[in-house]
Formats: structure tokens, sequence, C-alpha cells
């Protein structure tokens, strides 16, 4: 059984055990079903069509994953991601709840000796999944981070939490023309995301998603002191939807947006990766070490791991959702309280746990 599938009323996720990946999520609303999370056009394919050196996490991406470490594995050995990415998971839990329904699962390898499990709750009529990730034991200090995906065949219309800047990298992902093409300056820096330096001069807007724009970029966006629960909104045009996904940023004080649009000449991605935008927030610079070092983000006064040892727990919380259309232009406004989710200060609002996040709670370090 390579996939594990579970549902509540109105929403399903499928977990790929291999590797930790949600292969699917379906969400009932306005008549139809919504999918919000993307699937790598070459998942399933024959093994001898893939280039032989693809860590399975890449040969089996999907929807949303854990990293961690995020990026590079260079404390510890392991693939891009590190082993919750790129390895497989035993199921350990999956039954009804009072309000819905509820599975856990582990993960057979550890990382820097933890063990890792991974909690799926969905409950009956709420239009997310919860998750939940428990490191146990272990020692040294580990960078996180999710990785959600989605896609988009007629561009989309992005809204944030507030956030203090947003940054890129000293290098683009493909600095090399012949193998791809990016549109962000690199390094770059800017407060006001609808004015981010471009790479050939001038401005680009980071909230609006365009399809003719064939790019790979990274940026990472530092959230501001607000006090509510960090979130990322985005209105799909062609789906008529809007995908959601929330964090509580004492957990996760960044959230790094991967633009995926064809961006990528070589296999597997071949010109073919279109759409594609991750929201994935973490505890992390790039790469294990970096994240233990000193880094620019920790010189931002930002954490990038979490610190481990035997006898000691850490766990750390994460939402994606999905609504009917709202129109072209995604909410600026979203507060969680009293059980429901309001969007630009509606009266009524959709169902939402809103004590899962635990805002304002003590994170461990």
């Amino acid at each position: 059984m390579d996939t594990v599938t579970i549902a509540a009323a109105g929403i399903s996720v499928s977990l790929d055990l291999t590797v930790g990946h949600i292969a699917d999520m379906v969400v009932d609303g306005g008549g139809r079903q919504l999918r919000p999370l993307h699937r790598a056009p070459w998942v399933g394919q024959p093994g001898e069509t893939l280039p032989p050196d693809l860590p399975l996490g890449t040969v089996r991406l999907s929807g949303d994953f854990l990293c961690a470490p995020f990026s590079r594995s260079d404390v510890e050995a392991a693939p891009l991601h590190g082993w919750p990415a790129n390895s497989a998971w035993d199921v350990t839990g999956n039954g009804a709840t009072a309000d819905g329904w509820q599975a856990v699962f582990r993960l057979r390898r550890k990382v820097m000796g933890v063990s890792v499990d991974k909690i799926l709750t969905l409950r009956d009529g709420h239009p997310f999944l919860y998750q939940e990730h428990v490191f146990s034991g272990g020692h040294g200090a580990i960078s996180v981070a999710h990785h959600p995906m989605t896609a988009m065949t007629g561009g989309g219309r992005l809204a944030f939490s507030p956030k203090r800047f947003a940054a890129t990298p000293a290098d683009p992902l493909e600095p090399d023309p012949t193998r791809g093409r990016f549109m962000l300056a690199y390094p770059g820096r800017a407060s006001d995301l609808t004015q981010f330096p471009a790479a050939g001069g001038g401005t680009l807007d980071l909230t609006d998603y365009r399809m003719d724009d064939r790019r790979e970029d990274f940026i990472t966006l530092v959230e501001a002191d607000h006090g509510g629960p960090g979130w990322t909104a985005l209105a799909r045009h062609a789906e008529d939807d809007l995908v959601l996904v929330l964090k509580n940023p004492d957990e996760f004080p960044i959230t790094m947006l991967w633009f995926s649009n064809g961006g990528r000449d070589y296999a597997p991605w071949s010109g073919r990766h279109r759409g594609v935008l991750g929201i994935e927030d973490g505890r992390a610079a790039v790469g294990h070490a970096a994240s233990l070092g000193d880094n620019w983000l920790k010189r931002e006064g930002v954490a990038t791991a979490f610190a481990l040892s035997e006898g000691r727990s850490v766990s750390f919380r994460h939402v994606i959702g999905a609504l009917p259309g709202v129109g072209d232009e995604p909410p600026q406004e979203i507060t969680t309280a009293d059980g429901r989710m309001r969007l630009d200060g509606a009266a009524r609002g959709v169902p939402f746990d809103s004590d899962f996040l635990r805002i304002g709670r003590p994170v461990a370090a």
C-alpha cells in the first residue's frame, strides 16, 4: 500500500507513504471539487524516462511535505530536503474522531537521532488540512519547513499577513541561461512586495503571478510582529478558488516562495513545470549547515532551527485549505477566532479550528 487516504465531511487527503508527500487533497466547495495542491507531471512515469540521480522526493514531487533539514543536507548525509521528504513512513494510527478523522504516521528513518511523527487531522465541514509534526529526542539542531505547492493555468493574485521585508539570496536558482531563467534580482531586498527589484532593472510585483513570466525564482518573506496567524492567500484565476496556507509565526518566522513557471529546460522539468507556486513556511536558512551557522536571517533576529535533545520533544503545526472563488483578488485581512475564519471582516466566515495554531503560546527554541 503506497497511499493512504483519509476523509471527513467535505474533504479528503491522500498521503504517499513512500516519501511522505501529500499526493492529493480534495475539498468540496461551491458545488464542485477543489484541488489546491500540485503534483509534478512526471510522477508515475517509468523510471527509465527520468534522470538516474534524482532524489526520490523529486521523482514523486507532490502536494506538501516536511523538509528536515530544508534544502541541502550538509550536516548529516541525506537527499535534498532530508529523509522526511525522501523515504518511507508507516501508519501508526488511523481512525475516526468525534468530529472527523485523524491519522498518525512515523518516519522509518531518524533525523539527527529524532523520531518523527506526522499527524494529519480533518474536521467535518472544515475545508482545511490540519498538520502537526512531532520530533522526539535527538541531538544538535534541525532546520524545518513545509513545502506546499499549488499550480494554476491562468495565473493568480497573492496576499499575505504583514511582512517585515522580502529578500532573495546571493545567487538565482538557475544562473546558466542555457538551462533556465529567472526574473528577480539576486541579491535583492524590498519592504514593499509590489516593488521588488527585477533582474533586468525596474521592479516586479510579487503579488501578481503571471503565466507569461517564464521563470524559476526563490524569495524569502520575513514575518512582521503582528500577533496573529501568518498566512498566504492565492486567488487562482482559471480555477476560480482561493488557496490558503496558515502558520504560527513564532514556529515558522519565514515564508519562502518558489515561482516555478517553465523556468527550467532540463529533465525532468523540461519547461513543462508550469504555473507552480511553492508556499514554504519554515524555520530555516538554505541548507542545514547554513541554518546552524551565522546566517543572514539570524542577523535579522530570525530563528533558523529547532534545538534537539534526548528526553525532549518539539512540535509545530501548519494548515492548508481551499475555498470557492471570491473574485480575482485575494482577501487583504484574515482573522481566526471562536471557531471561525473571517476574510476581510466577513460577518459569518468559515469553520476553522482557531486554537490549532497555538498563537501566543510559548514555542520551543
